[in-house]
């Protein structure tokens, strides 16, 4: 409900139906009306601990049975897997919503490996993406009947994983065996920016549990996703023509910054310009400019900086930090350590560490106080 009330506050506060000040008045008040309706971490610690371990144990119960049981006992046990936690989830609402919503999510994460289970049953015809298709369903089904941020989770990655596979499938040589460079370099583009995206859910009139959940993922992935997007060959990325090229660009650049629409409403113009800024950086490597590429990263994470302080996000501004940092540290080791002696170039990667380290410190403190109104 919490979730919710904060999603109807922000269309209010969008729509100009309400001021800031009742905004606040009013989460004061909910959240007042229900003091027991937040878990404690010790107690989220042990529903994901213990779903976990719940979730393991099964299945190394029917790993460990498996070659003794029948076909059509095997896809009973599917079946049976799958609905016991669904079942469990909805005895255990009106009870205790934290263990609802995690045998609900157990309920999901059982639902890929019964579908990839029966299709090992029944012997059907192999295409890998169609059932992570069937999984996104699911847990986009379970999303529109809770509600609740584990099925986000679920729904927040399945389908960009079902997308790149499909997309993966279709753009294979068949005839050489390996996946086009230029189409790959499709994929890693919008995965990035979709990263972008995830990680700019959260506004300063927008904020929810789910949309934190999306903020996450996109933090944890938008990193590795820049590093690939550098270091991933991009030769062939002008040799995508036709169908291919169009697909590319509705399912990697139009449908990542149409999520940043929905989710950002008029600032989604910063999310075009994360895209304008992923576009040089291709352009970039497919001269193969390295060192101009480098310098690219670095302004990037200025302006990640910049978007955090700009929107007083502060995990923008670490995120940023941390990839100035990273384009500080690629730059020395493929331009500059080979030029010295070992011994210099190590000492001097000491100094670079130790006192850059402390310098990117006192900038992020510095700036995340200016947005807490204290020191972090």
């Amino acid at each position: 409900m919490a979730e919710r009330i904060e999603e109807w506050l922000s269309r209010w506060l969008d729509a100009g139906i309400l001021d800031a000040a009742t905004a606040v008045r009013i989460r004061e008040f909910e959240s007042s009306q229900e003091p027991s309706g937040k878990l404690r971490w010790p107690v989220l610690v042990a529903l994901g601990f213990g779903g976990i371990m719940l979730g393991a144990g099964i299945l190394l119960f029917v790993a460990s049975h498996w070659d003794d049981l029948s076909p059509s006992a095997r896809f009973s046990l599917v079946l049976l897997m799958v609905a016991i936690f669904h079942i469990g989830g909805a005895f255990a609402e009106d009870k205790f919503g934290g263990l609802a919503m995690t045998l609900h999510g157990l309920g999901t994460a059982a639902l890929g490996a019964g579908i990839y289970l029966s299709g090992q049953i029944f012997n059907m015809p192999e295409h890998w993406p169609t059932g992570i298709l069937l999984w996104a369903i699911g847990a986009w089904a379970a999303w529109a009947l809770r509600w609740d941020w584990v099925q986000l989770f679920f729904v927040s990655l399945l389908t960009p994983a079902w997308v790149s596979g499909e997309w993966a499938e279709r753009t294979v040589s068949h005839r050489i065996g390996y996946y086009d460079e230029g189409s790959a370099y499709f994929l890693v583009f919008g995965l990035t920016l979709l990263s972008a995206t995830y990680l700019s859910a959260i506004t300063r009139t927008r904020e929810s549990l789910s949309r934190r959940v999306l903020m996450i993922v996109g933090g944890v992935s938008i990193l590795p996703m820049v590093i690939a997007a550098g270091a991933l060959p991009a030769r062939r990325l002008i040799e995508v023509q036709g169908t291919s090229l169009a697909t590319g660009i509705l399912v990697f650049l139009v449908l990542p910054l149409g999520l940043a629409w929905g989710l950002r409403g008029q600032q989604a113009w910063k999310n075009g310009l994360a895209a304008a800024w992923l576009l040089v950086l291709a352009l970039m490597n497919h001269a193969g400019f390295i060192v101009a590429l480098e310098a690219w990263c670095a302004v990037g994470a200025i302006g990640m900086v910049a978007w955090g302080a700009g929107e007083s996000r502060p995990e923008r501004i670490n995120i940023g930090m941390a990839g100035f940092a990273l384009s500080i540290a690629f730059f020395y080791f493929s331009n500059v350590m080979d030029m010295l002696g070992r011994a210099f170039s190590l000492i001097t990667l000491g100094i670079l560490f130790l006192v850059g380290g402390w310098v990117l410190e006192k900038m992020r403190r510095r700036l995340i106080g200016r947005i807490t109104g204290g020191v972090k």
